[in-house]
């Protein structure tokens, strides 16, 4: 199986680049189930149900989120009625929607997607690894689900790898989101579990964590606030991961960091643009 995820989709930038570009690069990776986080995608700030819907009719099979998903209010009453929106798993008992879903992906397999938030400089929730953890006993790999997915969206690198190490060889990848920069540690750990600290967003890099530079710098330099925090408006770039998952085991075979357009579309050692991924599946059929 093949899965494709994108990374935190910020504004109008992000989610217009994501738009277009997704049903061309899931036909040309022939992507079996296409998984994207939309927190950021309305002006940087949360999600509404118009975009959601844009989204999955771009091609995703399933939305996640992550610490800014109800800036919308809608989303708290949208939510209820999107089964294929995910929030925080470890939100507390009560919250409206699901942070846990099984979805069937185009080659008939079922696919179990949890979405989890970190708690290390970031707000106080449930235990992370519990909440996975009751998730995957509930629904094993391939007892229950031919793949599982998880989006933990943090801020600590080392609460990530340490995640993605409590369940390697148990689900099927682990990718971080939230910090809007992707790392270069894509892999699959020894246990099989394919891994990559930060995919990155899909938004402009010509900016401070997608956000227009002026406003961050001058909080920067002077500690007042002068305005508020706008997404940056120019090309975007495509941040995400491709994964192929074996169907005997579910776990992963491998892992290719998305990188898709300027500045950080540029072939290198450890990133492939869209062209590069499949060329490389055309080799590695």
């Amino acid at each position: 199986m093949r899965l494709l995820f994108l990374g935190d989709v910020l504004g109008r930038a992000g989610r217009n680049a994501v738009c277009e570009a997704l049903p061309g690069l899931r036909a040309r990776l022939a992507a079996d189930f296409v998984v994207v986080n939309g927190e950021n995608a309305a002006g940087g700030f949360g999600i509404t149900e118009v975009i959601c819907q844009d989204l999955l009719d771009a091609g995703a099979d399933v939305v996640t989120t992550g610490n800014h998903v109800w800036d919308q209010r809608e989303a708290l009453v949208f939510i209820g009625r999107q089964p294929r929106m995910l929030r925080p798993l470890n939100f507390p008992s009560g919250t409206p929607g699901l942070g846990a879903g099984l979805f069937r992906a185009a080659n008939g397999a079922d696919v179990l997607v949890l979405n989890v938030m970190g708690r290390v400089f970031m707000d106080a929730l449930e235990d992370p690894f519990k909440m996975v953890e009751r998730e995957i006993m509930a629904c094993p790999l391939k007892r229950g689900a031919d793949a599982i997915f998880v989006d933990f969206h943090a801020e600590a690198t080392s609460e990530k790898q340490a995640l993605g190490a409590a369940f390697d060889g148990r689900v099927s990848a682990v990718i971080g989101t939230h910090t809007h920069v992707p790392t270069a540690d894509a892999r699959v750990l020894p246990g099989g579990t394919a891994y990559l600290t930060d995919a990155g967003m899909c938004g402009d890099y010509d900016s401070i964590i997608g956000m227009e530079k002026d406003e961050p710098v001058h909080r920067f330099l002077t500690r007042i606030p002068s305005g508020r925090f706008t997404p940056a408006l120019g090309p975007a770039t495509i941040c995400g991961a491709f994964i192929e998952i074996d169907d005997a085991t579910g776990l992963a075979a491998s892992i290719v960091p998305v990188r898709d357009g300027a500045p950080l579309g540029g072939k290198r050692e450890d990133e492939l643009t869209s062209r590069a991924i499949a060329e490389w599946l055309e080799k590695n059929r």
